[in-house]
């Protein structure tokens, strides 16, 4: 980072010097105003000096002129305006004490003293001059106030005048030009003071606006840029130890921050999206940014644990699928033989009806076929015996179905439970289970589908079971009743209205027999198909596990 001075340090230098300048500026206005008073005094006291100047020397000059007028015209007036200013208008005696209270220097003063005296020495020459005149010779007082003596005196005097005045002038007018000069320098001081106040507000503005104002406009619009989600944007200011550094500084390490941020949760999502799920979230995330790093490990720890227990879950529902569908299998094959079986018995015990409406009609003849009748009802005994034989086995097997068909419905409950815990899992994925939610969804209709057909099939069972159990009934009977015959065959002669009877309810017996093994076969032929279509719905629940665990095998766990 840059050294840069602080903003705020170099406006308090240019205001400092800003406020010293404006302090220098009132010290000056206020030594201005001094001096300015000190101007107009010494230019008052000027004007005073000279006035009280012309004030003494035109009340010597009076007295000399009243003199010389009494001298030549022996007027009164003129001699009363004499001993009037010397007696009380003391014109000299007021000018000079205005011009010591003024102040006026030793030199000066030496030259006020000296016109004096010769003032005062010629007093009492003029006051001779006066008497002269009022005795009557006017003459004498005449030669002598324009004689060489008095007009050489006067001369002196007006010369102490001339003198005096010059060196008052010269001495005031020094005074105000000294005056005068301090004033011009302190308002030329004023004038500089201006011009750098100006220079520095303008050197002021110019920092303000190319440190402070064009620096914010750039960082107003670098946040815009934030807000609006663009991290790229190019941001020109520099990092330095100012206060506009700093906060470049600052907004390029939110800037970095941010993007880290981005970028991991991209790149985590984009592993998950993959089916990576063996990621591992680390703790470099700082500030209000913690809570995202913790969602997103416990996201991970969420999704690792469903999806270990949908894959356990898939492995046990593909294995239980694939003995389903082999039971389903075994069960169709076992359908198909009971239904050959039955198709059999059924056509034996046609032959069996055939027969015996044979033995009816011909027990006219009995006498002469009862050995064939004999051979025939030992024949009849025989099949008699194998049909019994196979309603045992017809027995046998519809009790082994209704085996198989409680463990259909087993693996159709166990599936259904499976399918029900995998939609569970799957809900709790969120949008990673909808797959597992939907193969969830056809495992339990397959579930529900093989338990309805389960049922089906344990009703027709059951009734194939009852008729069954009636034809066993009925082929029991017949074998006792051939077996009767069989016994009395010797005896068919006598008996040969007894065995049309027989014969008869025989061959109506057999109608009965052969109806209810027609329903049979017609319910074995229903179980048949129902067992292939179980069957079918067993491969194709286990064609669905299998691909269950496909889709969850993609995703890679932790171990």
């Amino acid at each position: 980072m840059k050294k840069s001075m602080n903003q705020s340090t170099l406006n308090l230098i240019l205001n400092g010097i800003s406020i010293l300048t404006l302090l220098f500026m009132g010290v000056a206005l206020f030594a201005n105003s001094h001096i300015r008073g000190l101007l107009n005094t010494a230019n008052q006291e000027r004007f005073d000096l000279t006035y009280n100047a012309n004030r003494f020397m035109n009340g010597s000059a009076y007295l000399t002129n009243e003199v010389r007028a009494f001298a030549a015209t022996g007027e009164q007036e003129h001699y009363d305006n004499y001993w009037l200013e010397v007696n009380e208008l003391k014109n000299r005696d007021i000018g000079v004490a205005a011009l010591q209270e003024i102040g006026i220097t030793d030199e000066e003063q030496q030259m006020i003293d000296d016109m004096f005296a010769l003032s005062n020495q010629l007093v009492p020459l003029e006051e001779e001059a006066m008497n002269k005149v009022t005795a009557g010779d006017k003459e004498s007082a005449v030669a002598y106030v324009y004689g060489q003596d008095y007009s050489s005196a006067i001369e002196k005097i007006n010369a102490l005048k001339e003198q005096f005045l010059d060196a008052l002038d010269t001495r005031t007018k020094a005074r105000l030009d000294d005056l005068n000069y301090q004033s011009a320098f302190i308002r030329q001081c004023m004038s500089a003071a201006l011009i750098l106040i100006a220079v520095l507000q303008m050197f002021s503005m110019l920092v303000t606006n190319r440190r402070v104002l064009r620096p914010i406009v750039v960082v107003r619009d670098q946040m815009k840029e934030i807000a609006d989600g663009n991290l790229s944007a190019e941001f020109t200011l520099e990092p330095s130890t100012s206060e506009i550094g700093m906060l470049a500084a600052s907004i390029h390490e939110t800037k970095r921050e941010l993007k880290k941020y981005i970028q991991d949760i991209d790149h985590k999502l984009a592993q998950m999206a993959e089916g990576s799920m063996d990621l591992t979230i680390g703790d470099d995330y700082r500030g209000e940014f913690l809570p995202i790093q913790t969602a997103m490990r416990q996201i991970v720890d969420s999704l690792n644990h469903a999806l270990s227990q949908i894959r356990t879950t898939a492995e046990h529902v593909s294995k239980e699928s694939e003995h389903m569908a082999a039971g389903a299998e075994s069960l169709s094959n076992g359908t198909v033989r009971q239904a050959s079986a039955v198709q059999q018995l059924s056509a034996s015990i046609q032959e069996i009806s055939g027969q015996v409406g044979r033995t009816s009609a011909d027990a006219d003849h009995a006498k002469q076929s009862s050995a064939d009748a004999a051979h025939q009802l030992l024949t009849c005994s025989q099949k008699m015996e194998s049909l019994s034989s196979a309603m045992n086995d017809i027995s046998k097997a519809s009790n082994q179905i209704g085996g198989i068909i409680k463990t259909i419905e087993d693996i159709s409950f166990q599936t259904n439970i499976l399918a029900l815990n995998a939609a569970v899992e799957a809900a709790r994925a969120g949008e990673a289970g909808k797959g597992f939610a939907i193969v969830a969804d056809e495992v339990q209709d397959l579930a529900n589908k093989s338990s309805v057909s389960a049922q089906d099939i344990a009703e027709l069972i059951e009734n194939s079971m009852k008729l069954v159990q009636y034809g066993s009934s009925l082929t029991a009977e017949t074998t006792e009743a051939i077996t009767a015959v069989v016994a009395s065959a010797q005896q068919s002669t006598e008996l040969v209205d007894r065995i049309a009877e027989s014969a008869q309810y025989q061959a109506q017996s057999l109608r009965q027999l052969t109806q209810g093994m027609e329903q049979i076969s017609e319910v074995v032929q229903s179980n048949a198909s129902t067992a292939q279509e179980s069957a079918q719905s067993a491969k194709e629940l286990n064609r669905q596990a299998e691909e269950m665990k496909v889709s969850v095998h993609r995703f890679r766990l932790r171990r």
